[in-house]
């Protein structure tokens, strides 16, 4: 099963929703903050990224505006995870280069939908 780079600073969050997707088949590793996140995509070279944007360090908007500027891990789809439900918020995470959005507390049926959707994408499904 593909790889998914959980970026998540709430341990509760972090541990449900990493415990879910690994039930579910899928390798997951785990950043902290945007920095971290950075740091593990060229070693970890994962398939999807999760990307909590309320961040320290790095907020998951600047860590994903990186992400996309750089050549190497642009094509990698990134799903920005938020409290913020706000149409305007949808916004903001798409314009920081996200690929899809998605709210907390999380539904796990519709964010695994929007998982496959992106990963079939990139042929890494």
């Amino acid at each position: 099963m593909p790889k998914i780079l959980l970026v998540e600073d709430n341990e509760m969050n972090r541990d449900m929703l990493s415990r879910r997707l690994t039930r579910k088949g899928f390798e997951v590793v785990i950043a902290v903050d945007g920095g971290e996140a950075l740091e593990m995509v060229a070693d970890e070279s994962p398939a999807l990224i999760l990307m909590d944007m309320s961040l320290p360090v790095i907020d998951g908007w600047e860590a994903t505006r990186r992400l996309k500027a750089d050549e190497s891990t642009r094509d990698i789809p990134v799903i920005a995870l938020t409290a913020h439900a706000m149409s305007s918020d949808r916004e903001k995470c798409l314009d920081a280069g996200c690929d899809d959005y998605d709210t907390k507390p999380i539904e796990l049926k519709r964010l695994l939908e929007k998982m496959q959707t992106h990963l079939e994408r990139v042929g890494a499904a």
